[in-house]
C-alpha cells in the first residue's frame, strides 16, 4: 500500500526530532505534566506555557497549536488522549478524534512533516495493543483522502511500544 511509505515508526525522544510539528499528548490544561507533555514543556522552554496560558485548556479528543519555541519544530500540536478506563467511555473514539483532529490542524497550518507520540498509553494507562491499531488506522485514512502530509512519524518511547507498532504496520 502506498500510504504505508509515508508512515515511519522510530524509536526516539520527540523532542528531538526535525519535523514541522510535532503532537504533544497533552493533558486538558495544556500547561505541562509528566511523560511526553513535561519533556515538550521542558524542552520548549517557559514561552510555551504562557501561549499554553493563553489558550484557556483542550478537551479530550480535541487539538490545539502553538509555536515550537526551543524545540528543532515549527509548531507543537497539543491533542488530549482519553484516560483509560476499561474502554466503556467511548475512549477508542476519542484518541481517533486526537488523530484526526491533530492531522487536520497540521493541513490548515500547512505542516508536510509531522510526529506523533504513542498518545494516551503512558500516564493515561490505554493499552497499546488497542490505542496503535487505531493510531495507524487513522493516519492510514487521513493519507487516503489528504495528501499534503509527506510523512508521519510515530516516534515511540519504549523498544516493547517500538515493536508493536513496528508489526502492526507490517500487516
Amino acid at each position: 500500500m502506498m500510504a504505508n511509505t509515508r508512515i515511519e515508526i522510530i524509536n526516539a525522544d520527540i523532542t528531538t526530532l526535525h519535523v514541522d510539528a510535532i503532537v504533544n499528548a497533552a493533558n486538558s490544561s495544556l500547561l505541562g505534566g509528566g511523560g511526553v507533555d513535561g519533556a515538550i514543556h521542558r524542552a520548549a522552554g517557559p514561552e510555551l506555557l504562557k501561549e499554553c496560558e493563553e489558550i484557556g485548556g483542550c478537551p479530550t479528543g480535541e487539538a490545539r497549536i502553538t509555536k515550537g519555541y526551543k524545540l528543532p519544530v515549527k509548531f507543537i500540536i497539543h491533542t488530549v488522549g482519553p484516560v483509560w478506563t476499561g474502554g466503556t467511555r467511548n475512549e477508542a473514539d476519542q484518541l481517533a478524534s486526537c488523530y484526526r483532529n491533530s492531522l487536520t490542524l497540521a493541513v490548515e497550518n500547512g505542516v508536510k512533516t509531522i510526529a506523533f507520540p504513542s498518545i494516551s498509553t503512558g500516564a493515561y494507562r490505554f493499552p497499546v495493543d488497542i490505542a496503535a491499531p487505531i493510531a495507524l488506522r487513522e493516519i492510514r485514512q487521513f493519507f487516503q483522502k489528504n495528501t499534503s502530509i509527506k510523512r508521519v512519524i510515530i516516534a515511540c518511547f519504549s523498544e516493547e511500544v517500538f515493536d508493536l507498532y513496528k508489526k502492526l504496520a507490517a500487516e
